[in-house]
């Protein structure tokens, strides 16, 4: 077996950035976003709001498909609608949620740009 020796280590690893980084504000801002999305309810969630008739759905319609109650179904709602990934309109006594046009792609351009 032949040893090789490396004395300048730095030389070895260097990696140049062919992208922009993201800075410290988008990095957090990310995370907020992408922490409304790392719970299983909620992926599900958005998943039936974007395969509904007209690309938005009935709270009413929610709760069964996901097993849990109003509460918690209307809470995860809430972060969905704050982080920017769903709209809700009010007609009624109901609310309904519809995905926003491009929210998902945000994140996707974040992570491909980072």
């Amino acid at each position: 077996m032949t040893e090789i020796e490396i004395t300048d280590v730095t030389a070895a690893c260097a990696t140049s950035l062919v992208g922009e980084p993201l800075t410290e504000e988008a990095a957090a801002d990310l995370a907020h976003t992408m922490k409304a999305l790392a719970d299983p309810a909620r992926l599900r969630l958005l998943s039936i709001v974007a395969a509904s008739a007209g690309g938005e759905a009935c709270v009413c319609d929610l709760t069964g498909p996901v097993g849990l109650s109003q509460p918690t179904v209307s809470h995860h709602l809430k972060v969905l609608t704050e982080a920017g990934f769903l709209s809700r309109s009010k007609r009624g006594t109901w609310a309904y949620y519809a995905l926003v046009p491009g929210a998902l792609d945000r994140v996707s351009r974040a992570l491909g740009a980072a």
